[in-house]
């Protein structure tokens, strides 16, 4: 795979997770005979056919001419049928072979009993000494709420998110890459990973490069499941601003622009989250600690949190760690319709501008957010007219 491994141009380039991750599990597939893709049908539509490179799906009747990628004994299984799909890649790894599942991220939660199930039979397991390790259940979540143009309202539910961490006996990761090459490090994560269920959501389209694969790699184990963006922070700040998942990412940094630009002596710090597991940033066995959280985070000052998911679950996870009132969190609020991009943000509160007027009234600089509400006012209007962002 060929992935810088240095970025002098935070954002300047763009880059597909899909692309990195079926790239990923192409090369999984060649390396492991028994490594199995469960894909509800949508292999191509979630941009992951690079994985057909290794192997095609299975087929057992009759293939016409006009086929593609068909074959009886094809390790692409496809089916319209998350429970289904579920079922077998358990099974599949409880009999000690390999195997990841994706589906959209609306439609995940039909599975959210199945992996109650195995994260419970996880827990009983590791409690009896005779009980082999078993390979990390994974999960690729694409099609995220943030880029559901033409599907609307349907097709957006991260909720599986709220599911996975609120289990107390810990035993589920969910990762949120912040570009391609951050992919890349979270896949060598996930696939080395044993007896845990890691959740990973992406959008398929793509989004603009921020950190090289060091970084990437550093903020999954030494980091804890974050890191200080320093081409966007400040030292000594008077907020701190973080964001967890890809397009939270590019819309917050673009609001630290924007507030900087309304007020230039505004000391910002930027942190990426990229790992969160039951009341903690980081995985279940690499957890940020309270004293490392204050190092960047800071004692006393506010902090604003644009999520993926929805708002209580990441305040219940910064709870463990500060006093509520200094946290503004920004995420979905399930207000959704089939409109543009950014409309779709601002619906939710946690588009640039509703997060740029956030960080000045938080950090004191009152008086300059009527111009992002005109922005805002501007651009629904343009949407509603035209179905695209002004």
């Amino acid at each position: 795979m060929n992935l810088p491994d240095r970025i002098d141009r935070p954002g300047a380039e763009k880059g597909s997770s899909a692309q990195v991750f079926g790239e990923c599990l192409r090369d999984e597939m060649q390396k492991h005979d028994d490594f199995y893709f469960f894909s509800p049908d949508e292999t191509t539509s979630n941009r992951l056919s690079t994985v057909y490179d290794a192997s095609d799906r299975a087929w057992q009747r009759e293939i016409k001419e006009w086929d593609q990628h068909l074959s009886s004994d094809g390790r692409v299984i496809e089916m319209l049928s998350e429970n289904t799909l579920f079922a077998a890649l358990a099974g599949h790894i409880l009999s000690g072979g390999r195997g990841c599942m994706t589906s959209y991220e609306s439609f995940l939660p039909i599975v959210s009993s199945q992996l109650d199930q195995h994260i419970k039979f996880l827990k009983q397991s590791s409690e009896i000494e005779w009980r082999k390790d078993v390979p990390a259940l994974n999960i690729l979540s694409t099609s995220c709420w943030q880029r559901q143009d033409h599907n609307g309202y349907t097709h957006q539910n991260p909720a599986l998110i709220s599911s996975l961490l609120a289990k107390p006996s810990n035993f589920a990761n969910c990762f949120f890459p912040v570009d391609d090459i951050a992919s890349a490090a979270t896949w060598e994560y996930m696939s080395q990973s044993k007896n845990v269920v890691n959740l990973t959501t992406f959008n398929k389209n793509e989004q603009p490069r921020w950190i090289d694969i060091n970084h990437a790699r550093y903020q999954l184990l030494d980091g804890h499941g974050c890191s200080v963006f320093q081409f966007a922070s400040d030292d000594n700040p008077d907020i701190v601003v973080a964001a967890i998942g890809d397009i939270p990412t590019n819309e917050t940094i673009e609001a630290i622009k924007l507030a900087k630009a309304e007020a230039p002596d505004l000391r910002i710090r930027f942190i990426g989250i990229t790992a969160l597991s039951y009341a903690a940033i980081g995985t279940t066995d690499n957890k940020l600690s309270s004293r490392e959280f204050d190092e960047l985070f800071t004692l006393d000052k506010p902090v604003v949190v644009n999520f993926h998911g929805y708002q209580e679950t990441i305040r219940s996870i910064f709870s463990h760690y500060l006093n509520p009132i200094r946290l503004s969190v920004h995420g979905f609020e399930d207000q959704g319709s089939t409109t543009s991009p950014l409309d779709e943000l601002a619906r939710n509160h946690c588009s640039r501008y509703d997060l740029a007027a956030d960080i000045l009234e938080r950090s004191g600089n009152y008086g300059h957010t009527s111009k992002f509400d005109d922005m805002l006012l501007m651009n629904a209007h343009h949407a509603h007219l035209t179905g695209l962002d002004k």
